[in-house]
């Protein structure tokens, strides 16, 4: 036989069940950070690309991949984090790890064009 405490405790939301939402300002604050990377990463591809001298060898076309790769990456952040979706605490962890991703592949590329172009 059920009573009235226990029909209140069904209906009652746990803390569970509620989704967290992110405070005020941390969207914003990561959409500004993933634009101002892939502004950087783009100038430093058309950089790397069309007015860095020199012949394309292994190194540089490597840094080159690495570098659009990071822009891809970088996107998907960014295209994440304009979803409504990402107020929820578990999918914006999810859309950090797509920048951070971005953000080491893009290390990498840079790393990779300046030994590169400093070359034998």
């Amino acid at each position: 036989m059920s009573t009235d405490d226990d029909k209140a405790k069904e209906l009652a939301p746990t803390a569970e069940a509620a989704p967290k939402s992110l405070p005020n300002g941390y969207r914003q604050g990561v959409i500004t950070a993933i634009t101002v990377m892939l502004g950087f990463s783009l100038y430093f591809l058309r950089f790397w690309n069309f007015e860095a001298p020199g012949d394309w060898t292994v190194l540089s076309a490597t840094a080159a991949l690495l570098l659009l790769f990071s822009i891809v990456l970088q996107l998907v952040a960014l295209w994440r984090s304009l979803q409504v979706a990402d107020d929820s605490e578990p999918v914006y962890r999810r859309t950090l790890q797509w920048f951070l991703a971005g953000i080491v592949s893009a290390l990498l590329g840079v790393a990779i064009a300046s030994f590169a172009f400093t070359g034998p």
